[in-house]
């Protein structure tokens, strides 16, 4: 199987600039810490459950510079959600061209699984703490009957829409109704699995923990596969 790298910094940084950081940088700086703040609350208490003046506060800037770069608190959790999501998704398609193109016929339903799933688990596990937060705001989202259908599509369906595409390659006779439904109940289990509520320790009494996102994901891979051959075959 092939798994998709996880981006890395470049070797060699940049020099930084001396003096006082400009104008535009600044600017930069206080977006992105008005995001990160945005993020963390969000994950924990939900959209309905933050305001904006709670994000400036944890930001340390004021309502209004918030609502000045945002606008409304939907505009806020829109900029959050599409943040992470546009490099997820860029990660996600190009393993899955990568393995297809080297694979070639040989490529099988495992390979593809693998190259679809593995980025937002590596990332989860060596990003930092606002990945983290970002996978449990994503399981969050995605649960949410108000705008959780609707958010989703916007951001993940292409990329999901290449998954099935890769997928027919394996399983060409599988109805689009079944690729669909199979998508769906591992959609449902990969961002429950990400959000690491803790739920599985618990449950097995400590033989499995929701940290362990390696083991998570070689799991995700196998169960993904047998579902999608158990609801596609004919």
């Amino acid at each position: 199987m092939t798994s998709a790298p996880v981006s890395t910094p470049p070797a060699k940084a940049a020099p930084a600039r001396r003096g006082r950081p400009s104008k535009d940088q600044k600017a930069g700086e206080t977006r992105e810490a008005i995001l990160d703040a945005a993020e963390d609350l969000f994950s924990k208490h939900g959209f309905y459950g933050v305001t904006i003046r709670e994000v400036a506060r944890e930001a340390g800037v004021d309502t209004a510079l918030v609502h000045y770069y945002f606008g409304a608190k939907r505009g806020l959790f829109d900029a959050v959600f599409i943040r992470r999501a546009e490099v997820w998704n860029n990660e996600r398609v190009d393993a899955i061209d990568r393995y297809v193109a080297e694979a070639g016929d040989q490529a099988t339903l495992e390979g593809i699984l693998e190259a679809f799933l593995r980025p937002p688990f590596e990332w989860s596990l060596k990003g930092g703490p606002g990945w983290k937060h970002y996978a449990a705001l994503v399981a969050q989202t995605n649960a949410n009957p108000a705008f959780g259908g609707e958010t989703m599509a916007r951001y993940f369906d292409p990329a999901i829409h290449r998954l099935i595409e890769a997928v027919r390659l394996v399983l060409p006779e599988a109805r689009d109704v079944d690729l669909y439904w199979a998508w769906h109940n591992l959609s449902g289990a990969l961002t429950l699995t990400l959000g690491e509520t803790g739920r599985i320790d618990r449950l097995s009494g400590g033989q499995c923990r929701s940290g362990d996102l390696d083991t998570a994901c070689d799991y995700m891979v196998r169960f993904a596969s047998a579902g999608f051959r158990a609801v596609c075959g004919r």
